[in-house]
């Protein structure tokens, strides 16, 4: 017998409140793998009576859904939305830089929370403040579904800003990621200011022998 899919709920953020962390703030990062443009991070406290249905991770809905949640969101929630640029991900590395737009992230909120959820099994260097892991967290709780849907929209929009301007690479569908036909673009046309040069795809390409 299949168990249903269960959505991501508000059990760790009501378990945190029990524990007087009254602010939890959910965070998640979208774009490490591509290999252009910035790694993207949001932090989302929701406000516990208008929480939107549906809210999932961000990769499990479709375009047009996870822009009317992420309305629903900006109406009620405190969102923050924070990137660490290419030349970053180059100087540090793509976990390094993701943590960094992470902690921008909980640093633009309006108010400080108490408590900050993180998707994965790393609390980002230089947090300080208390923090709880969990992998695959935007899948398990809401707040974090929430970030993940509110960097993942932030990020596209980037993309397809960018792709404008440096057409042939195909961001505007592939968001930068390592797709066969990006791939190909970027052997075609080259290396832009965008791309990520210590990702080995675009490394490969600036230093051929």
């Amino acid at each position: 017998m299949q168990h249903p899919k269960t959505l991501p709920d508000y059990s760790f953020e009501t378990d945190a409140q029990a524990a007087g962390l009254l602010r939890v703030a959910g965070v998640d990062e979208v774009g490490r793998g591509p290999l252009a443009g910035p790694v993207t991070a949001a932090a989302v406290v929701l406000d516990p009576a208008h929480i939107p249905e549906g809210l999932n991770d961000s990769k499990l809905l479709t375009p047009k859904r996870r822009v009317a949640l992420l309305e629903q969101l900006l109406q009620h929630s405190d969102v923050s939305v924070a990137h660490a640029s290419v030349q970053e991900i180059d100087q540090h590395n793509i976990l390094r830089a993701s943590h960094i737009a992470m902690v921008r992230a909980i640093q633009g909120l309006q108010t400080p929370p108490d408590l900050a959820l993180i998707d994965g099994n790393m609390v980002p260097d230089g947090l300080n403040m208390p923090a709880k892991t969990l992998i695959k967290g935007d899948m398990r709780s809401v707040s974090i579904a929430a970030a993940s849907i509110a960097a993942k929209i932030a990020r596209d929009e980037i993309m397809q800003q960018l792709a404008a301007q440096f057409p042939g690479y195909g961001w505007e569908t592939n968001a930068g990621y390592p797709t066969p036909a990006h791939k190909a673009a970027l052997v075609e046309l080259g290396v832009t200011p965008h791309h990520r040069h210590s990702f080995k795809p675009v490394h490969n390409i600036l230093y051929q022998e």
